[in-house]
């Protein structure tokens, strides 16, 4: 049987509605079907794994702030690293004074490492998030005083 002739089979089968054909011409026989001969395999998936992130630090009724001094808010989702690199000086030690402009960390989201910058000068006093911590938009991660 003549290969154009199979494709033009091909073709006309996927502009119609048949879902099968069969043809023989001599001792050469031709099927083409719509429909695959194996069966579907179910899809499965995987659970999600728990997303862990840092607590929040929440003042409870007629007690004062717990953060008190100027709080640096994650300005985004990610995860917080401390240095540049894995075994790098750490950008902010507690107690370090720092000037406003000053990098205190990265935030890694989607592959892209995010210099998070001091927006005042002051001393740090809280570090709120541990190295390699997930953390949420608006999360405290320092406390400058």
């Amino acid at each position: 049987m003549d290969i154009r002739k199979i494709k033009k089979l091909i073709d006309m089968i996927g502009e119609s509605d048949v879902a099968e054909i069969e043809i023989h011409e001599g001792e050469e026989s031709v099927r083409i079907s719509r429909q695959s001969t194996f069966a579907p395999q179910p899809i499965t998936y995987a659970p999600a794994p728990a997303l862990v992130t840092a607590p929040v630090i929440e003042a409870k009724k007629g007690e004062a702030d717990p953060l008190s001094g100027h709080i640096v808010r994650s300005p985004m989702v990610g995860t917080f690293y401390r240095s540049s690199t894995p075994g790098a000086k750490v950008f902010v030690e507690l107690g370090q004074r720092v000037e406003a402009g000053e990098t205190l960390c990265i935030i890694e989201a989607m592959k892209i490492l995010n210099p998070i910058e001091s927006d005042c000068s002051g001393k740090i006093t809280k570090i709120l998030v541990e190295n390699a911590q997930p953390v949420e938009y608006n999360q405290p991660l320092f406390v400058i005083e």
